[in-house]
């Protein structure tokens, strides 16, 4: 990246004080200021809360008069669900629940509705269930379709959106992670960016951020910038890319598909990718080793440890671009003990690039173009920066008690 009056890039940047000057920064203006970018009604900021999963949640509204919800966000799914008529909900929380009945814009989705799935007679009410990578973890109900309140800029846009009333959950839903509903980010008609782009609201595209402070964003219609590195998307109904090296210190020649999802708080690995890497990063460590579930490589962090030097890490993806690693390790407080762990889990089906090793980054979902972007970013730097905190939390690295 260079100054834009450096040398580098005299020869294309007109004279200043020219009308060519000066139409170049008004249409750097618009693209940067007036990219006609969706974000929901409350704002578009995100917090990563580790109590709840170490995911990153954010609050939208639903219905008329609107409700609100606190959603988790995930990649990895398509159906955004709330809690909604519960029989089996999560105990423990005071959730939001939303009633179909209440809303004056509320619509149930019937069988013959082209986004439901499932076979049922004509004009019943559509089912739905779904499971999760995690054990046990899934929800049920029907679809309703209702309207999800967003705003551009200072105008307010009413989208309708199809969603899954959540009658039933189970697993992790229940106690941990999204009990207040997920908001899916894939690539299925039934997804929200789907929805969104094909009824001509926003470009195909998203974008979220994920600070060190645990703060981001998200934004629909986001197409990235033209300094952002890239990768292409796999041929699949998701969020697959390709990394055909890993460097701890040294590098690792692979040729893994790995799919990017938000909704999964750690990176996965499978054999024997996961050995590889995790033998690597042992091997350059200077701290005794002290393993803790669900994490098999854990180190002293007592004050005389070596824990600064911590050896850096990277992926080189399909084509070429490298993605730095900023923050592949967690921190674990347990009985006065501080250990520090690589935050990689061995998995038995598929590599996961989970939310962990997105941190620091601007990354961009180009569901036109079909690839992955990404920008090492300050997450309080974007343009509309009134929907933050003027000035940014100090808090520490993540921290997990007791795992």
């Amino acid at each position: 990246m260079h100054h834009r009056y450096s040398d580098q890039v005299k020869n294309w940047w007109p004279d200043k004080g020219s009308f060519d000057y000066y139409a170049l920064l008004a249409h750097r203006d618009q693209i940067l200021r007036g990219r006609h970018l969706l974000i929901f009604s409350d704002g578009n900021s995100t917090v990563r809360i580790s109590s709840l999963g170490f995911l990153h949640y954010t609050t939208v509204q639903l219905g008329t008069p609107g409700m609100k919800f606190m959603v988790a966000l995930d990649t990895g799914s398509d159906l955004f669900w709330v809690p909604c008529e519960c029989s089996k909900c999560a105990p423990d929380f005071e959730l939001s629940i939303y009633n179909p009945e209440v809303s004056s814009t509320s619509k149930k989705v019937t069988c013959n509705n082209l986004l439901c799935r499932n076979r049922c007679p004509g004009t019943s009410n559509c089912p739905y269930s779904v499971s999760y990578v995690s054990a046990q973890t899934s929800t049920s109900g029907i679809l309703v379709e209702d309207v999800l309140h967003l705003t551009r800029e200072d105008e307010s846009v009413e989208a309708y959106v199809t969603f899954g009333c959540g009658q039933v959950q189970s697993g992790s839903f229940l106690d941990i992670a999204a009990p207040n509903g997920l908001f899916g980010l894939g690539m299925e008609t039934i997804s929200v960016p789907s929805i969104l782009s094909k009824d001509g609201l926003t470009a195909d595209s998203f974008s979220m951020c994920f600070g060190n402070d645990g703060i981001g964003r998200i934004s629909f219609g986001d197409k990235g910038s033209p300094y952002q590195q890239e990768t292409s998307f796999n041929v699949n109904p998701s969020y697959n890319i390709t990394v055909t090296q890993i460097r701890v210190g040294t590098t690792i020649d692979v040729d893994i598909t790995a799919l990017f999802d938000s909704g999964t708080s750690f990176t996965y690995m499978v054999e024997p990718t996961y050995t590889r890497l995790l033998e690597n990063f042992h091997s350059q460590v200077q701290d005794k080793r002290d393993s803790r579930i669900p994490f098999e490589y854990c180190y002293d962090m007592s004050p005389d440890a070596n824990a600064s030097l911590i050896p850096s890490m990277s992926l080189r993806m399909k084509g070429g671009s490298h993605f730095t690693v900023y923050n592949p390790i967690i921190v674990i407080s347990t009985q006065g003990e501080l250990v520090y762990c690589l935050a990689v889990v061995k998995s038995m089906e598929l590599n996961i690039i989970g939310q962990n090793f997105m941190t620091g980054y601007r990354v961009v979902f180009d569901r036109e173009r079909l690839v992955l972007g990404w920008e090492k970013f300050n997450c309080y730097d974007i343009e509309d920066s009134y929907t933050f905190p003027v000035k940014p939390h100090n808090r520490p690295p993540a921290v997990a008690a007791g795992l």
